[in-house]
């Protein structure tokens, strides 16, 4: 496995979409630049200022499928030319009115629909904040005391998440659970586990979603192992290294409990490798769904696949990275036979707006990410020069 063969990693890309790209991940190293943008986009928004012809020929044309489901078949066939599949993710975040609960809930039962007419659309996701004011879920997370009214909210999010499992049940589409803060994730794990007991009796449905920065991650994914192989279901797992540790370090912080992240990347290293490997030890019953940028990580399982005589593209396990991001690892092993699909979110610029920026922060923040991602794309700069000549 080569994930440095650049030819392979940018195969569908033009001169131009480099060029774009390089500008980018250039900007984005500028921590000051993307605070400076963070800042004036909120702004923005709150004087309801126009922020489309700003963002949309940059951050959003490069993460971004587009403004709806139709407007990502575009990008979801140029990736399946290359052997990867895609992803449709409803990338809306903010909207806990029931108008905005209601409007995330249709488009999810909307993309399920779409995967289910779309071979190269394995899976469908959502964040499941955007299903109920997360305050209810902070306060079942913590046995809060909780109203009547409370009570019922959580019980109709409960009834949403079934109705979509349902859905994915009879369209033979797999569905992805977000992870969400710590302080929401007991309550939707409560609600995830239900599923999986209900949906994943013959095969995975359900996945839900672990952020191996957590301490106590590895010994959940234990725990429901031990749970499956008991009540005799099948076992979903999206493994991601985690999205909000600068936020929740600061939440324990501020609401006096034990910070939930791990002390330093390395334990997150290995914890995250270890329960790769633990799942691997029960394919029999658990479908791994491997979230991350992380070479290690992805060469590690490619090698568990090689040393338990696995085929290649077993269907049990999956790669995947964010759409523009990691083309280097998602084509070189779509290219060797693996199971590769492409994270695309998707909505329109101004509700997306938040989702970019924290993309942008994370690559600020993320050790070697830009810097890696400019140096592959002047080495294929580099490597069709030297051809072309």
């Amino acid at each position: 496995m080569d994930f440095n063969n650049t030819k392979i990693a940018f195969q569908d890309k033009t001169e131009g979409d480099l060029r774009r790209a390089k500008f980018l991940f250039n900007s984005i190293r500028q921590n000051w630049l993307v605070m400076t943008g963070k800042v004036a986009l909120g702004i923005a928004q709150k004087v309801h200022f126009p922020i489309g012809w700003a963002i949309k020929p940059t951050l959003y044309r490069h993460f971004v499928g587009g403004e709806t489901i139709a407007q990502c078949e575009q990008v979801v066939e140029k990736l399946a030319k290359s052997k990867v599949q895609s992803i449709l993710d409803y990338s809306v975040e903010g909207t806990s009115t029931e108008q905005g609960i209601n409007n995330a809930f249709e488009e999810t039962l909307r993309t399920i629909d779409n995967a289910a007419t779309n071979a190269n659309i394995p899976f469908a996701v959502f964040k499941p904040t955007a299903m109920i004011d997360t305050r209810i879920l902070k306060k079942i997370s913590f046995k809060e005391s909780v109203s009547d009214e409370e009570q019922e909210q959580y019980k109709a999010f409960a009834q949403r998440i079934d109705i979509m499992a349902q859905k994915a049940f009879d369209s033979n589409v797999r569905l992805l659970i977000d992870a969400e803060d710590y302080w929401f994730q007991q309550a939707i794990d409560d609600v995830v586990e239900e599923m999986m007991l209900k949906y994943n009796k013959e095969r995975v449905v359900v996945f839900n979603t672990l952020q191996m920065y957590r301490t106590d991650r590895l010994e959940y994914l234990k725990n429901l192992i031990a749970k499956a192989r008991t009540s005799g279901f099948f076992v979903g797992v999206k493994f991601v290294r985690g999205a909000y540790m600068e936020k929740e370090r600061a939440r324990a912080e501020q609401e006096g409990y034990p910070s939930p992240i791990n002390a330093t990347k390395d334990d997150t290293d290995k914890m995250y490798n270890d329960a790769l490997r633990i799942s691997m030890e029960h394919i029999d019953i658990l479908n791994v769904f491997n979230g991350t940028h992380n070479e290690e990580s992805n060469l590690l399982l490619a090698q568990i696949i090689e040393d338990k005589k696995l085929a290649k593209n077993d269907a049990r396990v999956y790669f995947s990275q964010l759409y523009g991001m990691s083309d280097h690892i998602s084509y070189n092993l779509a290219e060797a036979g693996y199971n590769v699909a492409k994270y695309i979110p998707y909505g329109p610029v101004k509700h997306v707006a938040p989702y970019l920026i924290r993309r942008a922060e994370e690559n600020t923040s993320v050790a070697g990410q830009t810097g890696r991602e400019l140096s592959l794309i002047l080495k294929e700069q580099n490597r069709r020069k030297t051809e072309n000549q």
